[in-house]
Protein backbone atom coordinates (compact mmCIF):
# COMPACT_ATOMS: atom_id res chain seq x y z
CA UNK A 1 0.00 0.00 0.00
CA UNK A 2 1.39 3.10 -0.72
CA UNK A 3 1.98 5.76 1.89
CA UNK A 4 -0.77 8.62 0.19
CA UNK A 5 -3.45 5.78 0.87
CA UNK A 6 -2.88 7.27 4.37
CA UNK A 7 -5.19 9.45 5.94
CA UNK A 8 -3.45 13.31 5.40
CA UNK A 9 -3.71 15.56 8.39
CA UNK A 10 -6.33 18.53 9.01
CA UNK A 11 -6.06 20.19 6.03
CA UNK A 12 -4.17 17.75 3.72
CA UNK A 13 0.21 17.89 3.55
CA UNK A 14 2.29 19.97 3.49
CA UNK A 15 5.15 19.63 0.56
CA UNK A 16 7.80 18.96 3.21
CA UNK A 17 5.68 15.79 3.92
CA UNK A 18 4.90 15.36 0.48
CA UNK A 19 8.26 15.42 -0.67
CA UNK A 20 9.21 12.74 2.30
CA UNK A 21 6.82 10.34 1.35
CA UNK A 22 7.74 10.50 -1.96
CA UNK A 23 11.39 10.47 -1.34
CA UNK A 24 12.45 13.11 -3.66
CA UNK A 25 13.78 16.59 -2.71
CA UNK A 26 10.77 19.99 -1.86
CA UNK A 27 12.01 21.48 -4.96
CA UNK A 28 11.45 18.98 -7.02
CA UNK A 29 7.68 18.90 -5.66
CA UNK A 30 7.36 22.74 -6.34
CA UNK A 31 9.72 22.40 -9.65
CA UNK A 32 6.76 20.01 -10.79
CA UNK A 33 3.89 22.18 -9.80
CA UNK A 34 5.50 25.23 -11.43
CA UNK A 35 6.29 23.51 -14.18
CA UNK A 36 3.87 20.75 -15.05
CA UNK A 37 1.17 21.84 -13.12
CA UNK A 38 1.30 19.21 -10.98
CA UNK A 39 0.24 21.13 -7.54
CA UNK A 40 -2.68 20.96 -5.44
CA UNK A 41 -6.02 20.74 -6.94
CA UNK A 42 -7.30 23.26 -4.35
CA UNK A 43 -6.27 26.03 -1.33
CA UNK A 44 -7.47 24.87 2.28
CA UNK A 45 -6.77 28.07 4.00
CA UNK A 46 -3.81 30.35 4.58
CA UNK A 47 -0.99 31.06 2.61
CA UNK A 48 0.52 27.50 2.59
CA UNK A 49 -0.27 25.24 0.21
CA UNK A 50 -1.79 21.69 1.10
CA UNK A 51 -1.71 18.35 -0.65
CA UNK A 52 -4.65 15.91 -0.39
CA UNK A 53 -4.44 12.50 -1.00
CA UNK A 54 -5.77 12.81 -4.80
CA UNK A 55 -2.49 15.36 -4.97
CA UNK A 56 -0.01 13.03 -3.62
CA UNK A 57 -1.54 9.78 -5.77
CA UNK A 58 -0.91 12.24 -8.95
CA UNK A 59 2.44 12.79 -7.94
CA UNK A 60 3.24 8.99 -7.00
CA UNK A 61 2.37 8.24 -10.54
CA UNK A 62 4.86 10.91 -11.89
CA UNK A 63 7.74 9.02 -10.04
CA UNK A 64 6.32 5.41 -11.72
CA UNK A 65 6.45 6.52 -14.66
CA UNK A 66 9.94 8.90 -14.91
CA UNK A 67 11.44 5.70 -13.44
CA UNK A 68 10.40 3.88 -16.52
CA UNK A 69 12.60 6.15 -18.46
CA UNK A 70 9.81 8.53 -19.80
CA UNK A 71 10.56 12.33 -19.83
CA UNK A 72 9.41 13.83 -17.07
CA UNK A 73 7.19 16.44 -18.90
CA UNK A 74 5.37 13.22 -20.83
CA UNK A 75 4.94 11.73 -17.97
CA UNK A 76 3.09 14.62 -16.39
CA UNK A 77 0.72 14.86 -18.97
CA UNK A 78 0.06 10.87 -18.50
CA UNK A 79 -0.02 11.53 -14.27
CA UNK A 80 -2.63 14.49 -14.84
CA UNK A 81 -4.45 12.23 -17.40
CA UNK A 82 -4.53 9.44 -15.48
CA UNK A 83 -7.71 9.06 -13.27
CA UNK A 84 -6.87 9.04 -9.38
CA UNK A 85 -7.86 5.96 -7.41
CA UNK A 86 -11.51 5.50 -6.52
CA UNK A 87 -10.63 5.53 -2.32
CA UNK A 88 -9.25 9.55 -3.28
CA UNK A 89 -11.45 12.20 -2.04
CA UNK A 90 -12.26 13.99 -5.74
CA UNK A 91 -12.28 18.06 -5.23
CA UNK A 92 -15.81 19.59 -4.40
CA UNK A 93 -17.12 19.96 -7.19
CA UNK A 94 -17.60 23.75 -6.56
CA UNK A 95 -13.77 24.17 -7.00
CA UNK A 96 -12.07 24.00 -9.77
CA UNK A 97 -8.52 22.33 -10.56
CA UNK A 98 -5.56 24.62 -11.90
CA UNK A 99 -4.67 24.78 -15.36
CA UNK A 100 -1.76 22.63 -16.52
CA UNK A 101 0.90 25.03 -18.47
CA UNK A 102 2.10 23.56 -21.74
CA UNK A 103 4.70 21.38 -21.08
CA UNK A 104 8.10 21.80 -22.04
CA UNK A 105 10.00 19.71 -24.02
CA UNK A 106 11.94 17.75 -22.21
CA UNK A 107 16.05 17.59 -23.29
CA UNK A 108 16.35 14.16 -25.33
CA UNK A 109 19.64 13.64 -24.31
CA UNK A 110 19.79 14.07 -20.24
CA UNK A 111 18.57 11.53 -17.92
CA UNK A 112 16.52 14.16 -15.84
CA UNK A 113 19.60 15.64 -13.43
CA UNK A 114 22.44 16.60 -16.13
CA UNK A 115 23.59 12.94 -17.03
CA UNK A 116 24.45 12.78 -20.84
CA UNK A 117 22.98 9.85 -22.37
CA UNK A 118 22.84 10.63 -25.85
CA UNK A 119 20.96 7.98 -27.89
CA UNK A 120 21.04 5.64 -25.04
CA UNK A 121 18.27 2.88 -25.08
CA UNK A 122 15.40 4.28 -22.93
CA UNK A 123 15.96 1.93 -19.93
CA UNK A 124 19.38 4.03 -19.42
CA UNK A 125 17.20 6.78 -18.64
CA UNK A 126 15.10 5.39 -15.97
CA UNK A 127 18.01 3.31 -14.55
CA UNK A 128 20.10 6.81 -14.08
CA UNK A 129 17.08 8.65 -12.60
CA UNK A 130 16.11 5.77 -10.10
CA UNK A 131 20.16 6.04 -9.25
CA UNK A 132 19.72 9.80 -8.71
CA UNK A 133 16.67 9.66 -6.66
CA UNK A 134 18.80 6.06 -4.98
CA UNK A 135 15.39 4.49 -5.53
CA UNK A 136 16.81 1.06 -4.39
CA UNK A 137 13.60 -0.59 -5.59
CA UNK A 138 12.80 1.09 -8.54
CA UNK A 139 16.34 0.50 -9.44
CA UNK A 140 16.53 -3.53 -8.96
CA UNK A 141 13.63 -4.00 -10.86
CA UNK A 142 14.95 -1.80 -13.40
CA UNK A 143 18.18 -3.72 -13.95
CA UNK A 144 16.19 -7.23 -13.66
CA UNK A 145 14.10 -6.45 -16.03
CA UNK A 146 16.80 -5.21 -18.50
CA UNK A 147 18.63 -8.35 -18.20
CA UNK A 148 15.66 -10.63 -18.82
CA UNK A 149 14.82 -8.85 -21.52
CA UNK A 150 17.49 -8.37 -23.12
CA UNK A 151 19.94 -11.06 -22.48
CA UNK A 152 23.20 -10.79 -20.12
CA UNK A 153 25.24 -9.91 -22.57
CA UNK A 154 23.33 -7.14 -24.25
CA UNK A 155 21.81 -5.43 -21.05
CA UNK A 156 25.68 -5.21 -19.98
CA UNK A 157 26.93 -3.99 -23.00
CA UNK A 158 23.73 -1.61 -24.28
CA UNK A 159 21.72 -0.68 -20.96
CA UNK A 160 24.14 -0.97 -17.97
CA UNK A 161 27.43 0.31 -18.97
CA UNK A 162 26.45 3.57 -20.56
CA UNK A 163 24.42 4.19 -17.30
CA UNK A 164 27.49 3.72 -15.53
CA UNK A 165 29.55 5.56 -17.94
CA UNK A 166 27.34 8.77 -17.48
CA UNK A 167 27.01 8.88 -13.67
CA UNK A 168 30.65 8.65 -13.97
CA UNK A 169 31.30 11.78 -15.69
CA UNK A 170 28.61 13.39 -13.48
CA UNK A 171 31.21 12.68 -10.93
CA UNK A 172 33.83 13.86 -12.38
CA UNK A 173 32.53 17.21 -13.85
CA UNK A 174 31.02 17.72 -10.48
CA UNK A 175 34.04 17.97 -8.26
CA UNK A 176 33.16 14.81 -6.16
CA UNK A 177 29.50 15.21 -6.25
CA UNK A 178 27.15 12.28 -6.89
CA UNK A 179 29.71 9.45 -5.80
CA UNK A 180 26.85 8.19 -3.73
CA UNK A 181 25.21 7.40 -6.90
CA UNK A 182 28.35 5.75 -8.86
CA UNK A 183 28.30 3.45 -5.87
CA UNK A 184 24.70 2.96 -5.54
CA UNK A 185 24.55 2.12 -8.78
CA UNK A 186 27.25 -0.27 -9.19
CA UNK A 187 26.29 -1.77 -5.74
CA UNK A 188 22.70 -3.01 -7.67
CA UNK A 189 23.91 -3.69 -10.77
CA UNK A 190 26.72 -6.19 -8.86
CA UNK A 191 23.50 -7.38 -7.12
CA UNK A 192 21.15 -7.88 -10.61
CA UNK A 193 23.64 -9.82 -11.74
CA UNK A 194 24.10 -12.03 -9.08
CA UNK A 195 20.38 -12.91 -8.77
CA UNK A 196 20.14 -13.13 -12.70
CA UNK A 197 22.86 -15.07 -12.96
CA UNK A 198 22.07 -19.34 -12.80
CA UNK A 199 23.97 -21.51 -10.38
CA UNK A 200 27.86 -22.26 -10.75
CA UNK A 201 28.48 -25.04 -13.15
CA UNK A 202 29.79 -28.16 -11.66
CA UNK A 203 33.87 -28.24 -12.19
CA UNK A 204 35.44 -29.99 -15.26
CA UNK A 205 38.64 -30.73 -15.06
CA UNK A 206 40.86 -28.41 -17.51
CA UNK A 207 37.78 -26.77 -18.46
CA UNK A 208 37.38 -24.08 -15.57
CA UNK A 209 37.79 -20.63 -16.65
CA UNK A 210 40.03 -18.19 -13.60
CA UNK A 211 38.32 -14.40 -13.06
CA UNK A 212 40.65 -12.21 -11.33
CA UNK A 213 41.16 -8.24 -10.93
CA UNK A 214 45.12 -7.52 -10.81
CA UNK A 215 47.16 -6.25 -7.69
CA UNK A 216 45.71 -3.06 -6.76
CA UNK A 217 42.90 -2.99 -8.94
CA UNK A 218 38.93 -3.49 -7.03
CA UNK A 219 37.07 -2.94 -10.02
CA UNK A 220 34.98 -6.31 -10.45
CA UNK A 221 32.07 -5.73 -12.03
CA UNK A 222 32.62 -6.64 -15.31
CA UNK A 223 34.02 -9.83 -14.19
CA UNK A 224 31.02 -10.34 -12.75
CA UNK A 225 29.34 -10.13 -15.61
CA UNK A 226 31.64 -12.15 -17.34
CA UNK A 227 31.09 -14.66 -14.50
CA UNK A 228 27.70 -14.69 -15.08
CA UNK A 229 27.41 -14.68 -18.59
CA UNK A 230 29.68 -17.70 -18.31
CA UNK A 231 27.49 -19.49 -15.84
CA UNK A 232 24.72 -19.55 -18.40
CA UNK A 233 26.61 -21.11 -20.78
CA UNK A 234 27.54 -24.00 -18.31
CA UNK A 235 31.27 -23.02 -18.29
CA UNK A 236 32.88 -23.39 -14.45
CA UNK A 237 34.05 -20.14 -13.22
CA UNK A 238 36.40 -19.53 -10.09
CA UNK A 239 36.03 -15.73 -9.74
CA UNK A 240 38.24 -14.04 -6.97
CA UNK A 241 37.45 -10.46 -7.23
CA UNK A 242 39.41 -7.56 -6.76
CA UNK A 243 43.13 -6.85 -6.19
CA UNK A 244 44.42 -10.85 -5.70
CA UNK A 245 47.83 -10.96 -4.75
CA UNK A 246 50.33 -12.64 -7.04
CA UNK A 247 51.13 -15.14 -4.99
CA UNK A 248 47.55 -16.11 -4.65
CA UNK A 249 46.69 -16.11 -8.08
CA UNK A 250 49.66 -18.37 -8.81
CA UNK A 251 48.67 -20.26 -6.26
CA UNK A 252 44.82 -20.43 -7.71
CA UNK A 253 46.10 -21.14 -11.57
CA UNK A 254 48.18 -24.50 -10.32
CA UNK A 255 45.77 -25.88 -7.67
CA UNK A 256 42.77 -25.71 -10.35
CA UNK A 257 44.44 -26.12 -13.74
CA UNK A 258 41.87 -23.83 -15.56
CA UNK A 259 41.52 -23.65 -19.55
CA UNK A 260 41.75 -19.90 -19.09
CA UNK A 261 42.63 -16.92 -16.73
CA UNK A 262 40.91 -13.95 -16.97
CA UNK A 263 42.78 -10.52 -15.64
CA UNK A 264 41.09 -7.21 -15.77
CA UNK A 265 43.21 -4.00 -14.93
CA UNK A 266 41.17 -0.33 -15.33
CA UNK A 267 44.30 1.57 -15.54
CA UNK A 268 47.75 1.01 -16.94
CA UNK A 269 49.28 1.81 -13.44
CA UNK A 270 47.94 -1.42 -12.32
CA UNK A 271 48.36 -3.77 -15.40
CA UNK A 272 51.33 -5.97 -15.18
CA UNK A 273 52.33 -7.79 -18.56
CA UNK A 274 55.01 -9.14 -16.71
CA UNK A 275 52.44 -11.44 -14.62
CA UNK A 276 50.14 -11.91 -17.53
CA UNK A 277 53.15 -13.39 -19.51
CA UNK A 278 54.14 -15.42 -16.33
CA UNK A 279 50.34 -17.04 -16.08
CA UNK A 280 50.17 -17.60 -19.57
CA UNK A 281 53.81 -19.75 -19.07
CA UNK A 282 52.54 -21.79 -16.31
CA UNK A 283 52.16 -25.56 -17.18
CA UNK A 284 50.23 -27.94 -15.48
CA UNK A 285 49.67 -32.05 -16.53
CA UNK A 286 51.94 -35.19 -16.90
CA UNK A 287 55.05 -35.00 -19.05
CA UNK A 288 53.87 -34.74 -22.38
CA UNK A 289 50.69 -33.61 -22.42
CA UNK A 290 51.55 -30.39 -20.44
CA UNK A 291 49.26 -27.47 -20.92
CA UNK A 292 48.92 -24.02 -20.04
CA UNK A 293 46.20 -21.79 -19.83
CA UNK A 294 45.02 -19.08 -22.06
CA UNK A 295 45.28 -15.84 -20.67
CA UNK A 296 42.47 -12.74 -21.81
CA UNK A 297 43.51 -9.13 -20.66
CA UNK A 298 40.62 -7.23 -19.80
CA UNK A 299 40.05 -4.07 -19.12
CA UNK A 300 41.48 -0.39 -19.92
CA UNK A 301 44.64 -0.82 -18.43
CA UNK A 302 45.86 -3.57 -21.03
CA UNK A 303 45.43 -0.85 -24.05
CA UNK A 304 47.96 -1.35 -26.66
CA UNK A 305 49.53 -4.76 -27.96
CA UNK A 306 48.57 -7.74 -26.35
CA UNK A 307 51.64 -9.09 -23.86
CA UNK A 308 53.46 -11.99 -25.72
CA UNK A 309 51.48 -15.36 -25.31
CA UNK A 310 47.84 -13.37 -23.91
CA UNK A 311 44.82 -12.05 -26.16
CA UNK A 312 43.04 -9.21 -25.37
CA UNK A 313 39.12 -9.47 -26.60
CA UNK A 314 37.11 -6.57 -27.22
CA UNK A 315 34.36 -6.49 -25.25
CA UNK A 316 32.26 -8.57 -23.52
CA UNK A 317 30.98 -10.93 -26.16
CA UNK A 318 34.19 -11.41 -27.31
CA UNK A 319 35.68 -12.76 -24.28
CA UNK A 320 32.51 -14.86 -23.80
CA UNK A 321 33.16 -16.11 -27.32
CA UNK A 322 36.31 -16.79 -26.76
CA UNK A 323 36.57 -18.57 -23.61
CA UNK A 324 33.06 -20.66 -24.55
CA UNK A 325 34.80 -21.87 -27.52
CA UNK A 326 38.16 -22.81 -25.50
CA UNK A 327 36.28 -24.42 -22.33
CA UNK A 328 33.53 -26.85 -24.58
CA UNK A 329 36.42 -28.15 -26.30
Amino acid sequence: MSESAEPAGPGGLTTGEVARRLGVAPTTVRTWDQRYGLGPDRHTGGRHRRWTPADVARLERMCALTATGIPPAEAARLARETPAPASAPAAPPSVLPRRAPAPEAAPASRAGSGLRLGDARQECKGIARAALRLDAAALDRMLLDAIREHGLVAAWTEVIVPTLQAVGRKWESSGERHVEVEHFLSWHVSGALRRAAPDTAPDRPGASVVLACVPGDNHTLALEVLSAALAERGIPVRMFGGALPVESLIAAVRRTGPAAVALWAQSRTTASRPLAQHVAAMEWGVRGARRSPLVLTLGPGWSGRPAPGTARPHGLADAVHALEGLATR
